[in-house]
């Protein structure tokens, strides 16, 4: 069992900050900044490709209520949200970051370096890369 479903099951302890039906949110153990939350649903599913379309709109609803509360609760000037899918997933159990968020409080827009595309070029082969995954998955769904 992971350590979130366990969390869920009561065998874990965690400052949890809101809970219904099918998520719950607890203050991260290392945080950013203090306040820093986790929502998650309660059911295990590893990432957001992985979560069933009917708890899209309950995580994300949530995570907008969240949001505002991080935000009042720490009185912060705004809040961060971010997912990681596989890749620096610590935790492989779906869970959204609600990060509160200060002007100049150290962190740069993403936390990683960005990059323009070196070229138009790139830029458009980029795109229609995507653009040709989501017109697979479309397929698919019908």
């Amino acid at each position: 069992m992971c350590v979130f479903c366990s969390i869920v099951a009561g065998e874990e302890s965690a400052e949890i900050v809101f809970e219904d039906e099918r998520t719950m949110a607890f203050l991260d153990v290392r945080p950013l900044f203090p306040g820093h939350s986790l929502l998650i649903p309660k059911e295990h599913h590893e990432t957001l490709g992985d979560l069933p379309g009917a708890l899209v709109p309950v995580l994300f609803t949530n995570a907008q209520f969240l949001s505002r509360a991080v935000e009042g609760g720490m009185e912060a000037q705004g809040t961060f949200l971010a997912i990681n899918n596989k890749v620096s997933q610590s935790v492989p159990h779906l869970h959204v970051h609600i990060v509160p968020r200060r002007k100049k409080d150290g962190l740069r827009g993403f936390f990683w370096p960005r990059h323009r595309y070196t070229s138009a070029e790139e830029m458009t082969r980029a795109g229609d890369a995507v653009r040709g995954a989501v017109a697979a998955l479309q397929d698919e769904e019908r």
